[in-house]
């Protein structure tokens, strides 16, 4: 292009970057931009970001930063309110979630006029929720509505998801009505997290009992329902109800997760009913919901500590 005289341009820019991220050459990817920025125009906010977000899944939050500041301070290429959103999106996923460095990002926004949206708000309440931090994620939502941000139905499942995590089921239900008013009406997703929420307190029955109110609504529960309240019963110790359950699981032709099939492998084995175990395990490979190793290294071990149980007496 050069040798015939045509100057490159942010389309130019945009495209050569898109293409050496798919090919997983985020280091040229760097280079290109930081050179077509010195040499003949800096990026749109478009491909800044589009870089931004890659750097963010496989470098360190550290390395991302260095990389803004340079191109903030060389050539004065700014973060806007998507880059920020990226970041923080970034630090509240994953196992390296930090929500300090969350609200910093926050700060920081506010500092430089940016008013923050939905997604951001959402996000951060997010992060509380994983860790069970129904409390502080309250407290965000009650931020968002003093800044004058309108809540969405991703804002209330997440809400009625850490709520539910911490326990707080009935502070959950509530929001159920506040949802109604506003608008929004309860998806797979928000009945999933309160059947969640009840049999992590040993109700599985009342998570049963919400499965047939969701349906009575005309909401179809989906795999995650099915699964939540297969764990449930199982840790409830009703096999016979998990039985039942399951067999609506195999006619449905839907995939076990690995909780929910090592909880119900373990309640048959604890139960003497080797051979139900052994026809749930032909389920779990011929589904693909596991594979292999992990569906009989799950069976094995489960039979080795019911002979070990026997041997103390603890089985029958």
């Amino acid at each position: 292009m050069l040798a015939a005289g045509i100057t490159p341009d942010t389309t130019t820019a945009d495209v050569a970057v898109r293409s050496l991220c798919s090919a997983a050459r985020l280091d040229l990817a760097v280079e290109l931009i930081k050179e077509f920025a010195s040499k003949h125009c800096p990026p749109d906010t478009y491909t800044f970001n589009f870089l931004v977000k890659h750097l963010c899944k496989s470098s360190t939050i550290t390395t991302v930063y260095a990389f803004i500041d340079e191109m903030r301070e060389k050539f004065d290429v700014k973060p806007d309110l998507v880059t920020y959103t990226i970041l923080i999106d970034n630090v509240c996923n994953g196992k390296n979630l930090n929500l300090r460095e969350a609200m910093r990002l926050v700060s920081v926004l506010h500092e430089e006029g940016f008013k923050l949206d939905c997604f951001v708000y959402n996000t951060i309440m997010k992060g509380y929720c994983v860790l069970s931090r129904g409390s502080e994620a309250i407290e965000v939502y009650n931020k968002m509505k003093e800044e004058g941000v309108e809540p969405d139905l991703v804002t209330y499942n997440t809400l009625i998801f850490g709520l539910s995590k911490s326990g707080r089921v009935t502070e959950a239900r509530k929001l159920l009505r506040v949802m109604a008013e506003k608008g929004y009406f309860p998806d797979e997703v928000t009945y999933t997290s309160l059947m969640n929420g009840l049999c992590r307190k040993g109700d599985a029955l009342g998570a049963l009992a919400l499965l047939g109110e969701m349906e009575a609504k005309g909401c179809s529960p989906n795999e995650c329902t099915y699964n939540t309240l297969l764990h449930g019963l199982c840790k409830a110790r009703l096999v016979e109800k998990a039985v039942k359950f399951y067999q609506v699981i195999r006619a449905g032709g839907l995939k076990l997760d690995t909780a929910s099939y090592g909880t119900f492998v373990r309640a048959l084995c604890r139960d003497g009913r080797i051979a139900e175990a052994y026809e749930v395990f032909d389920y779990a490979v011929e589904s693909k919901s596991l594979t292999d190793v992990a569906a009989y290294s799950t069976l094995e071990s489960t039979l080795k500590w019911l002979r070990k149980a026997k041997e103390q007496g603890l089985a029958i």
